[in-house]
């Protein structure tokens, strides 16, 4: 494409060459059609986003591997294999842009509605969802297991799709996010108890992608690193869960919220999830990204100068302005 890749920042073994330290995070937009494929008004939103190339990585919004953990209406999907010719044009876009792509892959768990699923909502435990308040179906072994393969046969059309790497959604109280949360897991089997357990779904994930996709294709995490509410999961959890994902073949950690969602309550200031980043990549070797609340790009030079993370993801402030990136690379020259 023409595109000038010639910067230092890289994921292990070079799998992922990245211009800069900017990434746009996933951000719903509910923009997709009606059954979840790809519309014109997705396209030419990454289009917009990715002008110039400015931004080194766009992580798609979350997209459902299963019509049973879609989370909302118009979702992406990337649940049948159908899909993955309109999920080609989407990714050529980008790449024609300059910017690399990586497609986030979600599965709802019991923050999903019958009304949008037509399915019964499902999780690890018969407990209400703190934040819907609904109480969820618990699965089964052999259910986990279909679930798995969900997001294995998801990351291989991510990849056949032309996409430069797969991000697996364990943060804003989505099914891996139960899993990994003491508030929605309280199973008695191996898939619960302590943090062991609570991280077995995600490590059978990211080994079974892992040898799907093979070992160029640049696996990506995103963790809901503290719930930020009593009883919740805390960053003591995730520096050993961080630990243990790299070991299974994760690339990059993406770090975000638990059940809080994307905010820190009662915290509003630059790289508000900073604390969580600083404290796992004093533990782990690869990329950690930071993101919450970061507009300004003199907030995000110091935020990296600071060592709180290797790369920063601005999501709102790009979503706002679309020539954010361009001004913020352009005054830093």
């Amino acid at each position: 494409h023409g595109c000038d890749w010639s910067s230092d920042v890289c994921s292990s073994d070079l799998k992922l060459k990245l211009k800069n330290r900017l990434v746009m995070p996933p951000m719903a937009t509910s923009k997709s059609k009606q059954d979840g494929r790809v519309s014109k008004d997705i396209l030419d939103y990454y289009d917009e986003k990715s002008q110039g190339g400015y931004i080194s990585l766009i992580i798609i919004e979350h997209s459902f591997i299963t019509m049973q953990g879609k989370a909302s209406e118009r979702q992406l999907s990337v649940a049948d294999d159908s899909i993955v010719k309109d999920l080609k044009v989407l990714a050529n876009i980008i790449h024609k842009n300059c910017s690399k792509a990586v497609m986030q892959i979600n599965h709802a768990g019991s923050a999903a509605s019958k009304d949008v699923t037509g399915h019964e909502a499902v999780g690890p435990s018969a407990i209400a969802n703190p934040r819907k308040g609904n109480v969820p179906k618990e699965l089964s072994k052999s259910e986990i297991k279909i679930i798995i393969g969900e997001f294995v046969d998801a990351a291989l059309r991510t990849k056949e799709a032309g996409f430069d790497g797969v991000e697996i959604h364990s943060a804003h109280g989505y099914l891996l996010n139960q899993f990994f949360s003491p508030l929605t897991n309280i199973r008695a089997d191996e898939y619960g108890g302590d943090l062991q357990g609570r991280i077995k779904i995600h490590l059978e994930i990211i080994k079974a992608i892992r040898d799907a996709v093979g070992n160029d294709f640049p696996i990506l995490l995103r963790l809901g690193a503290s719930d930020y509410m009593e009883g919740g999961s805390t960053i003591e959890d995730s520096k050993i869960a961080a630990l243990e994902f790299e070991s299974a073949g994760v690339d990059v950690l993406d770090i975000s919220g638990g059940f809080c969602g994307y905010i820190v309550p009662g915290n509003t200031s630059q790289g508000y999830f900073s604390p969580l980043t600083e404290a796992i990549r004093k533990v782990v070797s690869i990329p950690v990204i930071l993101t919450g609340g970061i507009t300004e790009v003199n907030a995000a030079e110091k935020l990296l100068a600071e060592g709180k993370a290797d790369l920063i993801g601005v999501a709102r402030a790009i979503y706002k302005d679309s020539k954010w990136a361009k001004k913020a690379i352009e005054s830093h020259k």
